[in-house]
């Protein structure tokens, strides 16, 4: 990719110097030119994902580093805030938050600007390429993936349960809707995850889903635990009859929804629902699998929602389309009430 990208800068910039995967490193592109448009030409190359316009060229050296700083320190007023982000590639005497400290405490010294770690208005972006360092200055909502004026949806599936009737047949693809299951469950960082076969069912079968499940988790929880900033935890799973989950969690008051087409669309109940949803305990959604939840259990259910009116979800999309359902009528629900 990085050699595909390089060819189009070349045909944007024909007098610029490229460097793709400079040292061996991948998912870096050098570009050395003198036009001053180019930021804006290399953004509209697709293959481009971000462009960092380097504002100081420094040996890969700390005190070279921070001498850097005077450089950029112009950029950044007293009353921002700021915050360094440091990418070293290569082997050093220093680590990446050396670089931070040490230039942090320089640019401070010389912006009299606060440093916040978590929504800066300006990061000094720090990349270290062998014996090289390229310093920059970003806006800093290039970097905010998590924001203040963004709803956590954890807040609601904390307080949900997913009640999903096991997938049965054959084995491999009993394993294979278990994994996916897993994986779905586990992504929404629900409250407990109860597989609930309605009758008997052979054991074999229900042991390849729930081996199945097991991988899908482990699979999603091992990305959650690099990608996220906040400890995560495995969704608690368990296995209980169909029908002593719907008496258990009735007698107990909690809030259940069984996703059904029997039942009235989402835009018909959403006004009463995310009030209810929003006092709930515990949310409890029944998803069916293969068939859907038998209908006596309709009538022991506070709501039954017809997700997408004259269409049927695969078994592995259930989770997913039932969570994302509830999720968007009820922030809109927060939003309105300012209960954000």
């Amino acid at each position: 990719m990085e050699g595909v990208a390089a060819s189009y800068v070349k045909d944007l910039l024909p007098d610029a110097s490229v460097w793709p995967s400079p040292m061996g490193y991948s998912g870096l592109v050098i570009v050395e030119t003198g036009d001053e448009s180019a930021r804006k030409k290399l953004l509209e190359i697709p293959e481009v994902e971000r462009v960092i316009p380097v504002l100081v060229e420094t040996e890969a050296d700390l005190e070279r580093i921070a001498e850097g700083a005077e450089g950029i320190a112009h950029l950044i007023r007293e009353d921002e805030t700021f915050a360094v982000r440091t990418k070293r590639r290569g082997k050093h005497g220093f680590s990446s938050i050396d670089v931070n400290r040490v230039l942090g405490e320089r640019v401070r010294e010389l912006t009299g600007a606060d440093v916040d770690l978590s929504w800066p208005d300006k990061v000094v972006q720090v990349e270290i390429i062998g014996d090289r360092a390229y310093v920059s200055v970003l806006p800093g909502e290039e970097f905010r993936k998590y924001t203040p004026d963004k709803i956590d949806a954890r807040k609601l599936f904390r307080r949900l349960t997913v009640v999903q009737m096991p997938y049965w047949g054959d084995y491999k693809a009993c394993r294979s809707f278990g994994e996916k299951i897993g994986r779905a469950a586990q992504a929404f960082e629900v409250k407990e995850l109860i597989i609930a076969p309605k009758e008997k069912m052979d054991a074999f079968e229900l042991m390849e889903f729930l081996r199945g499940l097991k991988v899908g988790q482990e699979s999603r929880y091992s990305i959650q635990k690099e990608a996220y900033p906040w400890k995560v935890e495995k969704v608690p799973v368990s296995v209980w009859d169909l029908y002593q989950v719907i008496r258990d969690k009735r007698r107990n008051r909690r809030l259940i929804i069984i996703t059904d087409p029997k039942g009235p669309t989402l835009a018909e109940l959403k006004e009463k629902l995310v009030r209810d949803m929003h006092y709930a305990k515990e949310i409890v959604v029944f998803i069916g699998s293969r068939e859907g939840i038998p209908r006596g259990l309709f009538r022991f259910a506070d709501y039954v929602i017809d997700l997408a009116p004259y269409m049927t979800f695969a078994t592995e999309h259930g989770i997913p389309a039932a969570l994302v359902s509830l999720w968007e009528v009820y922030e809109e629900f927060l939003r309105e009430d300012g209960k954000g």
